[in-house]
């Protein structure tokens, strides 16, 4: 047992992605050992850390750090907003191409540099703030295992609730612990109900 977890906890540290890796150190040590514990298989974690490393090598090819993407079990959510329309959509074909994702919560904007929708957007050090509360204010509440779900945001303001919650209860309350933040405009759930 203490090789499957120290195991898993090495794929999750060479696989996180750039926004989760700043919240792992900002939530560090409670963040990985839930991660490498949580209430789904090895095998389950290492295929979504599969997954992550080849959009991080979509992103590394394009040069860009324009995304930030969350997952659980094989469901992949891509956040971001790109100046660069040619960027984008070569980053949006090849990550549409990534094998063994299930589901894609496409939520990657193109905006152009001079496009008036971008006063007011929030930066990208206050939407990682805003994304890491969500996911702190899901540890600090009865009833909700935390390590079955992923919270990010966006420069929008919006708020993205991932993962499985055991029951209808559990996944109202994750909502409502997701929405209940400074700043918070909406929030945009992904969450399955199953025991």
């Amino acid at each position: 047992m203490r090789h499957i977890v120290i195991t898993a906890l090495a794929g999750v540290l060479a696989a996180v992605p750039a926004q989760a890796q700043l919240m792992d150190l900002l939530t560090a040590p409670k963040t990985l050992v839930d991660r490498a514990i949580e209430a789904r298989s090895a095998g389950d974690i290492a295929k979504d850390n599969e997954i992550v490393v080849k959009v991080n090598a979509v992103m590394g090819k394009l040069g860009t750090v324009k995304a930030s993407t969350e997952i659980y079990e094989q469901r992949l959510l891509i956040t971001g907003i790109f100046d660069d329309k040619s960027v984008y959509d070569r980053f949006e074909r090849e990550v549409r191409a990534v094998t063994g994702v299930r589901k894609l919560y496409w939520h990657v904007a193109y905006l152009a540099p001079a496009d008036p929708k971008r006063k007011g957007l929030l930066d990208w050090a206050d939407a990682t703030v805003m994304g890491t509360k969500a996911q702190g204010r899901l540890v600090g509440t009865a009833g909700i295992a935390d390590v079955n779900f992923r919270t990010t945001a966006d420069a929008f303001g919006t708020v993205y609730l991932l993962g499985r919650a055991r029951s209808r209860e559990e996944a109202d309350k994750a909502l409502a612990r997701a929405r209940d933040g400074n700043g918070v405009r909406k929030v945009v759930t992904y969450v399955d109900v199953r025991p």
